[in-house]
């Protein structure tokens, strides 16, 4: 008797489940500790975008792997789990974007996570990852330049170098540094722990001998060489200045450009002058007047 009650107890309870209803939501964003861009009304929303509406539809009819795929498919999710709960509850866990790069191609700008998931940037939400300017594919994702950066991100030197990347190509790879008057061309996306070791060892040895602002691009792309060329024009210094100073020294460019302009205004007053000099000397002289015409006047 005690087996066939039990039996018809679990029946009983199994029928009654089946006929349970949703009586609520709950979501839970499991990474918000920090700056937080994705919120519970945000997901309830984007299900019902989809036409997904779960309060009073019976549990047993609710697809979780469904609600999963459709909450995986927003930019601004990496993950997302349902579980369906005994008391009526569907209750979700959802795992917000975490970017690691900001791209600007053209026009527009976005996050990417690891995986290559882009979030479009908003003026809503910033996070401050590395920054890289280019144009990327399927063939050739962004991601392809995660090894690389995450190198610059561990090496405390290169990563109050660098500002940002710029991608020209696949072989043309080029680091903007944090102080002006050069680039960094690295090549691709391979190898770089030996060229950024060449990169410090010119940093160390040539360029506090040659100048900063001597060269416009320092490359590294090739095996056992570095190539630095030398810029057209120098980059005009600028001088800090200082309040305990009595008179501020002059900016050398400045008394450069100065001393020019001074010459060219000499120049033109000496070519007006010459010119002035020759219409003088071109100008017929005025003729005397004839000497007997004025003795026939006088008689």
């Amino acid at each position: 008797m005690l087996a066939i009650a039990l039996a018809a107890g679990i029946l009983w309870a199994r029928s009654k489940a089946h006929e349970e209803l949703c009586t609520s939501v709950n979501v839970e964003v499991i990474n918000s500790d920090s700056t937080s861009f994705v919120t519970p009304q945000g997901v309830l929303n984007d299900l019902n975008s989809q036409g997904v509406k779960l309060v009073g539809k019976k549990l047993s009819s609710i697809d979780a792997s469904d609600i999963e795929e459709a909450l995986r498919q927003s930019p601004y999710l990496e993950s997302a789990d349902v579980v369906k709960c005994q008391d009526g509850r569907v209750l979700i866990r959802v795992s917000q974007l975490v970017p690691v790069l900001r791209v600007f191609d053209g026009e527009q700008s976005y996050y990417v996570n690891r995986a290559g998931k882009r979030m479009a940037a908003t003026a809503n939400y910033h996070s401050d990852v590395p920054i890289v300017q280019g144009h990327f594919t399927k063939k050739y994702p962004v991601t392809r330049l995660l090894p690389l950066i995450d190198y610059v991100e561990r090496d405390s030197l290169l990563h109050s170098l660098v500002t940002m990347y710029q991608v020209r190509d696949t072989n043309n790879i080029i680091i903007v540094p944090e102080f002006s008057g050069h680039v960094v061309n690295i090549g691709n996306a391979s190898g770089f722990e030996n060229k950024f070791a060449k990169l410090k060892l010119f940093y160390k040895e040539v360029m506090p001998k040659r100048g900063w602002n001597t060269f416009d691009t320092i490359s590294v792309k090739w095996n056992h060489q570095i190539v630095a060329t030398r810029r057209a024009k120098a980059v005009p210094q600028v001088v800090q200045y200082d309040p305990e100073d009595d008179e501020q020294a002059p900016d050398i460019e400045t008394m450069t450009v100065g001393t020019a302009d001074e010459g060219k205004k000499s120049a033109q007053d000496e070519g007006a002058k010459k010119e002035e000099a020759k219409k003088q000397e071109a100008k017929p002289a005025e003729q005397p007047a004839d000497k007997s015409t004025t003795n026939k006047k006088n008689n």
